[in-house]
């Protein structure tokens, strides 16, 4: 069966943002003049998916609202002439169909993927991270669902890490299938260095087949006293196959301050309207400081 419902949760408080994020959900942090999370539900349109279901929290409704029509604000560019903003956020407002359902409680992934079960149904569905942006030739989830259609199981976003980051990570101990591919074995939520079975970490993006739910309702709280999804996957991989993908890509954590302005530096070199700009400017930089 296709895919065709992609599960985003966005309920998170965005501390690490303070106080840019009082008022304005991080996911509405723009890279440039696009929100964060406009790039994220590109990526899964790209890849076919249909529908996104948000997982929210409370002051999260504008998230939403950015995927939904403004016909106030085209009229006002139209009479002034704006024809080609119009367009762009015509666009915006016709890129997929959005719904979303509300996470009560701050109790972890792994419970926010759960708060879409009623959503999802009993598919198979793609969950994305809005913290990480992954820029790639082939959209990162598109790659994870050219597998899932192969074996049909649930695949698990790969990125190799130095050993002293896998702390920050869900990290899987696998055997490899291929140059890419690996069978999960066993996976382990932030782990100290030298307890971590592997440098292969989980990044933000997952195909999850439905039976993912009925364990996580039953999952315990787990490292954070949150539901983690690593638990309810590690689950999922004793009673059925779970792959993991090493995706082809440039991935950027803009949860992150400095994976922010990475972000924000790779995205602004893409544009040739910046591009030579920007490109001066950094190098104005280093010169000065090495002067």
């Amino acid at each position: 069966m296709k895919i065709k419902k992609a599960v985003i949760p966005v309920a998170g408080l965005g501390t690490r943002f303070l106080p840019a994020t009082k008022t304005v959900p991080k996911e509405l942090l723009p890279i440039l003049d696009i929100p964060a999370i406009q790039y994220v539900v590109q990526e899964a349109v790209e890849a076919g998916i249909q529908e996104v279901i948000f997982v929210t929290g409370r002051g999260k409704d504008s998230i939403e609202d950015h995927f939904d029509a403004v016909p106030e604000l085209e009229q006002i560019l139209e009479e002034r002439g704006q024809t080609e903003v119009v367009k762009a956020l015509r666009q915006i407002a016709d890129m997929i169909e959005v719904v979303s359902v509300r996470q009560k409680r701050p109790l972890g992934l792994g419970h926010a993927v759960l708060c879409a079960r009623d959503l999802v149904g009993e598919e198979s569905f793609a969950v994305l991270l809005a913290d990480d942006l992954i820029d790639s030739d082939i959209p990162c989830v598109r790659q994870l669902l050219d597998v899932y259609e192969e074996k049909k199981e649930s695949v698990l976003a790969l990125m190799r890490v130095p050993a002293g980051e896998v702390r920050r990570y869900g990290v899987i101990k696998g055997q490899s299938l291929s140059d890419r591919l690996y069978e999960v074995e066993d996976m382990v939520e932030k782990p100290k260095p030298e307890q971590a079975p592997s440098q292969m970490a989980i990044i933000g993006r997952y195909i999850l087949r439905p039976e993912i739910f009925p364990i996580l309702e039953t999952t315990q709280s787990g490292t954070g006293g949150e539901i983690q999804l690593t638990d309810g996957l590690l689950q999922l991989a004793r009673k059925r196959k779970v792959y993991g993908y090493e995706f082809a890509g440039e991935r950027y954590d803009v949860g992150d301050k400095f994976g922010f302005v990475r972000a924000t530096i790779a995205y602004a070199l893409k544009r040739p309207e910046l591009n030579g700009q920007v490109m001066d400017y950094l190098k104005s930089i280093v010169e000065n400081r090495s002067g």
